[in-house]
């Protein structure tokens, strides 16, 4: 995703074809001598089951509706979109779709369906399918944060603005019930890697519409007695804050490739517990690694560690809507009081990096200019004092959001001493548990709130985009109509030079208005077990389990 995630702050995984980051030395799969204990992989002959870490319990299951990351991980084993990743390099490989033509002007993509694409239920998986639940995705009184994502398609933002009523005049068509056709407004080099978000997913349309219709989100059809899905596995159980049980789906295209019988995902929003479940046998895999514990592993160079680059920003959001962070002074004033160098070395242990831009360095080749996003005490206090607030005198009661984990309260804990010390103001700490902290944010029911995107796919876009005034995960009040302008610009543009620039007049604008205040960039530190294979490191952090096995003991 692309979208909105969470990972208790230190979550997992690397993609090999671009270290957007420079890792120390040492610090890249940290393996040998193995002295703790791994859990146990599945014997010769017995069933294959991984555990795995999920991080926080999913507040929903339905494709386009999730935003979080939890959620998605889910979602990936039980759907499928026309398209599906490479679990090594996760460029796109055929999916639901066996082929695809593109038009010479690169505007028309043409997708042919499987003859045994089927769905959970037996029934075939159709075009109709596809185009009817993207229509789905764009109808105005659905809401999906994730519309924007369509806007590239003839006639999407207009349709989704209530602009235009006929979907049919849309670019969106069936051609026949195997045959879907999707006409861009620009050519897009990075489509087929935007089509792999789980957004794009087609959901089973008779389903939906008898557990609630199409028109609603958080209906009944994603209850595991209900489930129709079109992935490599099918939802068996689902113990909320506990674990969910996928199993491998007896009607998936490509089935006989799928090593695993099951996958049990635990909601582990509690660090130190998991990283106790990975050591006595009842994880495979983590979501995370306590930061007390990090040392400890190192020194141990443990076959177990994994510390691995990712495609990843935290940074923390503010409600430009609440009056006294309506002034781009004190918003800037509260960036520049962060000592990211500091933060990233004393409390994370090396294992982040300050971030000065949204987009990290080296996405696609662009890499922001040094600009304003740093640390200079003077000049926060200075701008504080022009908006009224003289060594914090006066500033209003303000919280700060972030959800529930104790790697995360740590690090707020930092930022929040930074504050009171450099510029006089005592920001309160609020946690919440996931689904109340996405309702949270959702409904811009916050002050500042601790916020982190993946990328979705590797472009910058896949960043930038969250800032315009349309997206549905902006989720700050910000809106700029020259950003919104220069992203329309930038889709639209092909020489990379000129995309670059674009994108830099974006990040400027950024650092300029202080919606948001970059923290740091994600290097993912996390356990597997090293019985695992085919769990290769992503940037995107993406493990396609149809590709996972565990090897005998």
């Amino acid at each position: 995703m692309r979208r909105f995630f969470f990972m208790t702050f230190l979550s997992p995984r690397l993609r090999t074809l671009a270290l957007f980051v420079a890792i120390p030395a040492g610090l890249l799969f940290l393996s040998s001598g193995c002295k703790r204990s791994a859990p146990a992989a599945s014997a010769a002959g017995a069933p294959q089951i991984l555990h795995l870490g999920n991080s926080a319990e999913p507040a929903d299951l339905d494709p386009q509706s999730i935003t979080g990351r939890p959620e998605a991980d889910v979602v990936r084993t039980l759907m499928e979109g026309l398209v599906t990743y490479d679990p090594q390099t996760l460029e796109p490989r055929p999916g639901q779709a066996e082929r695809w033509d593109v038009s010479p002007d690169g505007l028309i993509y043409t997708f042919h369906l499987r003859a045994d694409a089927r769905w959970s239920n037996g029934e075939s998986v159709t075009a109709t399918d596809f185009v009817r639940s993207w229509q789905r995705m764009l109808t105005p009184s659905f809401g999906a944060e994730y519309a924007y994502n369509f806007y590239l398609v003839e006639g999407a933002e207009a349709f989704n603005r209530g602009q235009l009523t006929d979907f049919g005049q849309t670019g969106f068509k069936a051609l026949d019930e195997r045959t879907v056709q999707i006409a861009l407004i620009d050519p897009t080099s990075y489509f087929l890697s935007l089509i792999l978000h789980t957004s794009w997913n087609p959901v089973p349309i008779r389903t939906v519409e008898k557990f609630g219709g199409l028109a609603r989100k958080g209906t009944a059809w994603t209850r595991a007695e209900n489930y129709v899905g079109n992935g490599p596995f099918v939802l068996k159980s689902w113990k909320q804050n506990q674990k969910i049980v996928v199993g491998r789906s007896p009607t998936y295209w490509n089935r006989e490739h799928v090593a695993l019988d099951e996958v049990h995902l635990y909601a582990t929003d509690n660090t130190d517990t998991e990283e106790r479940m990975f050591r006595t046998g009842k994880l495979d895999i983590t979501g995370a690694l306590p930061l007390s514990k990090i040392e400890t592993y190192r020194n141990e160079k443990s076959a177990a560690l994994r510390v691995e680059p990712y495609l990843s920003t935290a940074y923390i959001r503010t409600n430009v809507t609440r009056p006294h962070l309506a002034d781009p002074r004190v918003r800037r004033a509260l960036a520049l009081a962060i000592d990211r160098e500091r933060l990233c070395q004393r409390v994370l242990h090396g294992t982040k990096f300050p971030a000065h831009s949204l987009t990290p360095p080296n996405t696609a080749g662009f890499t922001a200019a040094p600009g304003d996003i740093r640390y200079d005490l003077d000049a926060a206090k200075a701008l504080l004092a022009e908006a009224g607030y003289p060594d914090g005198r006066g500033f209003p009661a303000t919280e700060v959001l972030f959800p529930t984990s104790e790697n995360g309260r740590i690090v707020m804990e930092a930022i929040q001493e930074m504050w009171r010390k450099g510029l006089g103001i005592d920001i309160r700490l609020l946690n919440q548990e996931w689904k109340v902290y996405l309702d949270s944010l959702n409904t811009l029911n916050f002050d500042l709130s601790w916020s982190a995107w993946v990328g979705d796919y590797v472009d910058p876009s896949t960043f930038l985009d969250l800032m315009t005034g349309t997206s549905g995960n902006n989720r700050t009040g910000w809106k700029n109509a020259a950003f919104d302008r220069l992203i329309e610009a930038a889709r639209a543009e092909s020489e990379p030079a000129k995309r670059h620039a674009l994108f830099q007049e974006m990040e400027t604008l950024l650092a300029r208005d202080a919606p948001i205040l970059p923290l740091y960039y994600y290097a993912n530190v996390y356990l597997v077990n090293p019985r695992v294979r085919g769990w290769y490191p992503t940037l995107l952090d993406v493990h396609p389990l149809q590709a996972v096995s565990l090897a005998p003991e």
